[in-house]
């Protein structure tokens, strides 16, 4: 039983340029632009998982809760690359809360299990939110977090303005928006304005704009485009994912 890292990819788009929206479609960005400047982080993104497995003998509640343990205990074993962290009372308590962790889970049938008697004849599959995970795991002094979200202890919080393109819609927006609001790198998200297929974005950040860079390229919802375009006024060009 493994348990995997699932993201998105990241595709590179060209540096941003003021483009037309036509009809309808610039209409509809600028009213939830001017609507995100006013409450920019109302909507999360939509978060990198990890995927726990644990054979269970039936669907009942009670099994379920002690199958997304094991499902987590999988997790932090494979991320961490320890087989006896678990030994450590406050790793256990922190698995014993997988509920928090877990977004979506689904069961299927063992291929191998008899029709009735099996003792494992089903196998829970639990996707536990990425980030929230590797913040348990930084708080307990473990290495091996996969969603680059780590805060350096001594880095200097800043802020920055950066372009991202790949806004097309309304959807992109508000997906792009609620990446940044649910980062813990980023402390606030404000957009100064939206045109073509992008937008400008001042960022309020814990950490220095390289490190914050570094995470989104590893994070893989924003692609980093150019960490220092010569473009005045602009710190760093993205561009959203598919």
């Amino acid at each position: 039983m493994r348990a995997r890292l699932v993201q998105g990819a990241a595709r590179s788009l060209p540096q941003p340029r003021a483009r037309r929206f036509r009809g309808a479609a610039l209409a509809g960005l600028a009213l939830v632009a001017l609507v995100a400047t006013l409450l920019p982080q109302s909507a999360p993104a939509a978060p990198s998982t990890y995927t726990g497995e644990a054979p269970v003998n039936s669907q009942s509640d009670e099994e379920r809760s002690e199958a997304l343990k094991t499902a987590l205990a999988n997790v932090v074993i494979d991320a961490t690359g320890d087989p006896g962290v678990l030994a450590r009372s406050d790793v256990a308590s922190a698995v014993a809360k997988a509920e928090r962790y877990v977004l979506q889970y689904r069961y299927r049938q063992n291929a191998g299990a008899s029709a009735d008697l099996s003792p494992s004849k089903w196998m829970l599959i639990a996707e536990f939110d990425a980030t929230a995970v590797d913040q348990m795991l930084q708080r307990l002094g473990l290495s091996g977090g996969k969603s680059g979200t780590d805060v350096v202890p001594d880095a200097t919080p800043t802020e920055a303005t950066v372009w991202i393109g790949g806004i097309h819609s309304a959807d992109d927006y508000i997906r792009a928006i609620g990446y940044l609001g649910k980062s813990n790198l980023v402390r606030s998200a404000q957009p100064l304005q939206a045109r073509g297929d992008g937008m400008l974005v001042k960022l309020s950040l814990a950490t220095d704009l390289k490190r914050f860079l570094d995470a989104v390229a590893m994070e893989r919802t924003l692609g980093v485009v150019n960490s220092a375009p010569p473009v005045e006024g602009v710190d760093a060009t993205l561009a959203l994912g598919p």
